[in-house]
């Protein structure tokens, strides 16, 4: 499993955003796992970079509700209905990139986080610890 490590941390009021990783990391219509600090503790956040899309950068969280096993970066990405999602590679659920809902399940959503590159820099907004 690929993971970034935090290079960098930037505090805005209420969001502090980290550095991840490099763009070069980063796989193009794949997910990378990273781990965050997050003002509830450690997280494992997936990273799905879609060159060419509107938006290319999306950050999810890795864990699967469904297998209940950290997974998420390792889904199939593809389009459904005109948007980004992810298949989780275990049981096949479809979850939405852009708010994390699962398109099976509405009920059920995966964790969100702003995300943005700054040059070359992946960086990702937390709540200020």
């Amino acid at each position: 499993m690929s993971t970034a490590t935090v290079l960098k941390t930037e505090t805005e009021a209420d969001v502090s955003w980290q550095t991840l990783c490099i763009k070069s990391d980063l796989v193009a219509f794949s997910g990378v796992a990273a781990w965050i600090e997050t003002a509830e503790g450690p997280a494992q956040v997936a990273l799905f970079y879609l060159p060419g899309h509107e938006t290319e950068l999306y950050a999810v969280d890795h864990h699967d509700p469904f297998a209940n096993a950290n997974v998420i970066a390792r889904g199939i990405v593809g389009d459904l209905k005109g948007q980004p999602v992810v298949a989780s590679p275990i049981y096949k659920q479809h979850f939405r990139l852009k708010d994390g809902v699962c398109l099976e399940d509405e009920s059920v959503q995966l964790r969100t986080w702003p995300v943005r590159f700054e040059g070359d820099q992946v960086m990702i907004a937390i709540e200020a610890l």
